[in-house]
């Protein structure tokens, strides 16, 4: 029997997921988990295919463990559970895939070098992403690895939705619109395959709405139109990332408030969006619990930005067939669904409150002229799926 692993590193968090392959085409879950407080105090929780808990460590004096070798520990755990099932392959997400990378690729040294150019362009994902790579290509070298990328599933989107409008000796550098979170769509686009094919067929927008968030306008099943652009930094208020942002407030934080380049890009990427608003804290859940103004006003804006983004998505669809929530707060928050449907119930979103609450499949009312629903996203799969392709055209 063999396996493969999905690995997801980010700043302060290792995610992955075990598959067996006991079917041709089908990677099947046998466990996963997340490493989290990477840098502060290290924690581990894996679970079974079933949810059960089957491994729980913590490092209370940690601070100094790095990516490598807590994934030396995540191997010990994955070589245990296998028995005598090998790892064919790792498959990674990888942020940013620039204009070259349009499909999952075999990692190489070139591959690497290639993507590695890329970081200043994905500063809280990529470097991580590929420090991953490289520490398991220590700890087993020769052991295949695919890097699977969040800009590729935006590849083919419309000419126009790629521009920006410089000189176009600078999209010829490629600066451009990319967009992200394409495995989290890709898998939505799937999954909705399989829960109502009309409904795939038509004009969806799918939102992602987590620490990162963005949103995707899909018509059969394929990106038309994105809310991220050149980087990870644009569209949507998020975590602690800011969003679209008028340039001439970057060039006044630089020209008159004298900020060198380094701390505006801190500012914008690590101190602003829920946390920079708030003042309290970038994790929904926290701010949902917080009866303060401060905490009150952040969640209302990012409610406002989603919905305002969104009125500009379906003008590029012609129109909404449906409307699906996804990631952490998507899944997971009621009320933010909520202020967000009811700021686009002009266009057809029509929710019932009580299947809401239940975060149902389905959350809209019956006869809403938009399908509104609930669907779990599941990037660790599209990783299983696409390292599985690239690994047997390898070897074909």
């Amino acid at each position: 029997m063999k396996a493969i692993v999905s690995l997801n590193s980010g700043s302060s968090s290792i995610k992955f997921a075990l598959f067996t392959l006991e079917a041709a085409n089908n990677p099947m879950l046998s466990a996963g988990g997340k490493i989290e407080r990477i840098g502060i105090a290290p924690s581990l929780r894996v679970r079974s295919a079933d949810g059960d808990i089957v491994l729980e460590r913590d490092w209370p004096d940690g601070a100094s463990l790095s990516h490598a070798e807590l994934l030396k520990d995540i191997f010990a755990w994955a070589a245990e559970r296998l028995g005598d099932r090998q790892v064919i392959a790792i498959g990674h997400r990888v942020v940013h895939g620039g204009t070259e990378f349009a499909a999952p690729r075999l990692v190489d040294d070139a591959v690497l070098d290639a993507l590695e150019k890329l970081n200043p362009l994905a500063p809280l994902h990529q470097p991580h992403n590929l420090a991953a790579i490289r520490a398991i290509a220590q700890l087993r070298p020769g052991l295949p690895q695919v890097a699977c990328f969040d800009t590729a599933f935006h590849h083919d989107k419309p000419p126009v939705a790629a521009r920006l409008p410089l000189p176009r000796v600078f999209h010829e550098q490629g600066i451009r619109r990319y967009g992200f979170h394409g495995l989290s769509y890709e898998y939505i686009a799937r999954r909705l395959r399989e829960i109502d094919p009309v409904l795939a067929a038509g004009r969806v927008i799918a939102a992602h709405l987590g620490n990162g968030a963005s949103l995707c306008a899909m018509r059969d099943g394929k990106s038309i139109d994105t809310t991220m652009g050149f980087t990870a930094l644009d569209g949507l208020m998020m975590g602690t990332r800011c969003g679209a942002i008028d340039p001439g407030v970057v060039l006044h934080l630089q020209t008159q408030l004298g900020m060198s380049a380094a701390d505006v890009e801190d500012l914008l990427y690590r101190k602003s969006g829920l946390l920079g608003v708030s003042g309290i804290s970038s994790d929904m859940r926290t701010l949902s619990d917080n009866s303060g103004p401060e905490a009150e006003e952040a969640i209302e804006l990012f409610c406002w930005r989603v919905a305002r983004e969104a009125g500009g998505l379906i003008a590029s669809l012609g129109g909404l067939d449906a409307f699906v929530f996804t990631a952490g707060i998507g899944e997971n928050h009621a009320d933010v669904r909520r202020r967000i449907c009811e700021r686009l119930a002009w266009s057809g979103l029509l929710i019932d409150e009580s299947a809401n609450r239940g975060s149902a499949l389905r959350i809209c009312v019956a006869n809403s002229p938009v399908a509104v629903l609930v669907v779990p996203t599941n990037e660790e799969r599209m990783i299983a799926l696409h390292t599985l392709n690239v690994v047997r055209e390898d070897h074909s």
